[in-house]
């Protein structure tokens, strides 16, 4: 029988690799919104709009996504997500106004928020508890790669094609990506036929038992999951940093084209370069809290400090940023900023596998996910336009007051990071 060796870290990767398609995806109305705000005659306000669209469709997404992937599984979910998304990119091309735009941008939301859960989800399913945090690292770093991709990759497509058939071409990806995905993942791992035994047993044993012999068992509502105050520490300190890494997602080739007059080539050489200081922030923190509970540190004492770290990173980082006089200072700064939010948001999206197991991860990871949506609309996109009428500085300083709130939810209402005890 064929066998794969380190087959999780296969499966880790092509979750990752789908992260990278998902930002180019994503990232590609931002990096050409200069041009095609000229062609269609849209403005700042109706670029929020869109978002707005988007958004909210992603938010609905996280939501019935995480259902999703805990009934039929990755696999499955996976494809799903990633086809219908795909062709929502592609379909860019056609949009001829503020309507079009929005519509076939909140399908792309509504699609690729499955990714989210779904990750979470395989997480838990492929990795002992002490690898965890290093696998969302892995998993993390494909949207930064994607964002690092995709500012230079949507330029030179652009400057070949033209923004309509630039979406075509990038929306082709996912469909690519589908076949390697649905011939590798053929199982979790306790049927997969091409794992080796010595993995097999490497994973169920770091795992609890109840995630590997009676998952199915685990399954909570929505409102179970709710009535444990952990479950709150997800929610809470999500609605309040994610839209940090969304501010810059959302608005840094905007950022650049306001504040130093980049058209869409200059955006293209310098919006890469925050995202590998994310990418440097995915892995490193994901690796380093692995590390210290691998060194005999409790989960609750390494994710905690590690959340710390990066918010310490992030702080004066944001309110730098502000005053930066020059691009290469601000994307330099940028960088730092997303750094630290990668250390953090590494540790905070495992939370869900750390407080419960099978069927209720993907639900609180989706649950996460919705209520990280409202503080984006909210923070990245209505607030935006109003904010930088005539400077950045408020904008960044937004940014800066998030991190505090969003680090200090973790420890107010998260106590011992550990499973919870369920009574049934």
């Amino acid at each position: 029988m064929k066998q794969v060796k380190g087959l999780r870290w296969w499966i880790i990767s092509l979750i990752g690799l789908a992260t990278v398609i998902n930002y180019v995806d994503r990232s590609s109305l931002a990096v050409m919104w200069p041009d095609i705000s000229k062609d269609l005659s849209l403005s700042k306000e109706d670029y929020a709009g869109i978002l707005t669209f988007f958004m909210v469709a992603y938010a609905i997404g996280q939501g019935v996504s995480g259902r999703l992937f805990d009934k039929v599984g990755t696999r499955i979910g996976f494809v799903l997500s990633i086809v219908v998304w795909s062709m929502a990119c592609a379909m860019h091309g056609l949009a001829r106004n503020l309507a079009s735009f929005g519509g076939f941008r909140a399908l792309l939301g509504l699609s690729e928020a499955g990714n989210w859960p779904g990750a979470t989800k395989a997480n838990a399913e492929w990795f002992p508890i002490k690898e965890r945090a290093l696998a969302q690292g892995i998993f993390n770093a494909g949207a930064s790669l994607g964002a690092v991709i995709s500012a230079p990759l949507i330029a030179v497509l652009y400057s070949l094609l033209g923004w309509q058939a630039t979406f075509v071409v990038i929306g082709a990806l996912g469909i690519i990506w589908v076949f390697p995905w649905w011939y590798l993942n053929r199982s979790d791992p306790n049927q997969h036929p091409w794992i080796t035994a010595e993995e097999r047993e490497y994973i169920l044993k770091g795992q609890k038992p109840a995630e590997t012999v009676r998952a199915e068992d685990q399954a909570l509502s929505v409102g179970e999951i709710l009535s444990h105050k952990q479950s709150w520490s997800v929610l809470v300190s999500r609605f309040f940093l994610d839209p940090i890494w969304w501010m810059f997602v959302n608005w840094l080739p905007i950022y650049l084209a306001e504040q130093f007059g980049f058209d869409i080539k200059q955006i293209g050489l310098f919006a890469w370069v925050p995202y590998v200081g994310a990418a440097a922030g995915s892995l490193s923190g994901g690796w380093w809290s692995g590390h210290l509970i691998h060194n005999g540190w409790t989960v609750n004492k390494a994710r905690k400090l590690a959340i710390i770290v990066g918010g310490v990173v992030m702080l004066p980082s944001m309110i730098l940023c502000a005053y930066a006089s020059t691009p290469l200072a601000a994307v330099l700064l940028i960088a730092a900023v997303l750094f630290g939010f990668q250390f953090v948001i590494n540790n905070l999206q495992t939370l869900p596998s750390d407080f419960f197991a099978g069927k209720s991860v993907g639900t609180l990871a989706g649950l996460g996910g919705m209520t990280a949506v409202g503080g984006i609309i909210l923070f990245s996109t209505w607030l935006v336009p109003t904010l930088t009428r005539t400077s950045y500085v408020p904008f960044f300083m937004m940014g800066a007051l998030l991190v505090p709130v969003g680090i200090l939810s973790v420890f107010l209402l998260a106590g011992r990071i550990e499973r919870v005890q369920i009574q049934k």
